[in-house]
């Protein structure tokens, strides 16, 4: 059986971009990869796939969440430089074609996410279902994918929690879930009120208590591993983000990613 694999390479409002692929010959060789956003820069992505024994080669499509400076900071450069598909709901594309950082470079790598359906990312291999969440940016996706049979949901940057994004979280394998600040933090913090009121409106960011509430909610027994993402750097710890959903994993393991630099190199199955 082939293996599935992923890494962060950056996880926060420093930037944001994921690895995750199929593996075969014993993990040795990715068969089918996709990086999901563009946050950093070739150069560091470069340096950090060649950390793993991988190259750009190792992955053949961008999934873009939404347009956020800390999620495409670099996609201008990917498709300049590395030059592969990028996947983006229509409403998506339409901005990127308009922003200063995309809009030179993204037309002829442009791939339209189709609604309601998985859509064939890498056909015969990794199949992507996007589904709206709220936060505020142009529009803002999560990500079902499914790598042969392997369930994968990565939530970023939601406001919120939906019933279409727990709905997938409880057919999932793993999930990669926001948890981005801790109230009290948050409250008694350097951020100024009305930026206060942006991230816990309902349409910024999910607290710590919201993310652990999310994973009660879609927890079930088949779910192999949960990672917690875009932790805050003034308004959150790791620690309390683990503490805050360790008893809603219910033994499952629960890991925090770090924000400025790589995680490692996860076997999920």
């Amino acid at each position: 059986m082939s293996s599935i694999r992923f890494k962060s390479f950056s996880s926060g409002s420093c930037g944001n971009c994921y690895f995750i692929g199929i593996f075969g010959d014993e993990g040795r060789r990715c068969e089918a990869g996709v990086i999901i956003d563009a946050g950093v820069s070739p150069r560091r992505l470069k340096k950090e796939l060649q950390h793993e024994g991988l190259c750009f080669d190792d992955f053949s499509a961008v999934l873009v969440t939404h347009d956020h400076m800390d999620h495409i900071r670099s996609l201008g450069s990917f498709c300049k430089h590395i030059r592969k598909p990028v996947w983006a709901t229509e409403n998506l594309h339409r901005a990127l074609s308009r922003h200063s950082m995309t809009r030179f470079e993204i037309s002829d790598y442009r791939m339209e996410l189709r609604e309601g359906c998985w859509n064939d990312i890498i056909p015969g291999r990794i199949k992507a279902r996007q589904f709206i969440v709220p936060h505020d940016a142009t529009e803002t996706v999560g990500y079902a994918l499914l790598l042969d049979d392997f369930k994968f949901v990565i939530m970023t940057d939601i406001g919120s929690m939906t019933q279409e994004a727990l709905n997938l979280a409880c057919q999932a394998d793993v999930v990669v879930i926001e948890s981005n600040y801790d109230p009290e933090m948050l409250r008694n913090g350097p951020y100024p009120k009305d930026l206060q009121a942006r991230i816990r409106g309902g349409h910024g960011h999910l607290s710590n208590p919201e993310c652990s509430d999310a994973i009660k909610a879609f927890n079930h027994e088949s779910l192999r591993h949960i990672f917690l993402c875009h932790l805050s750097e003034h308004n959150n710890t790791p620690e309390l983000a683990y503490r805050e959903s360790l008893e809603a994993a219910a033994g499952i393991p629960l890991t925090p990613l770090p924000r400025q630099t790589a995680s490692p190199l996860y076997i999920l199955r």
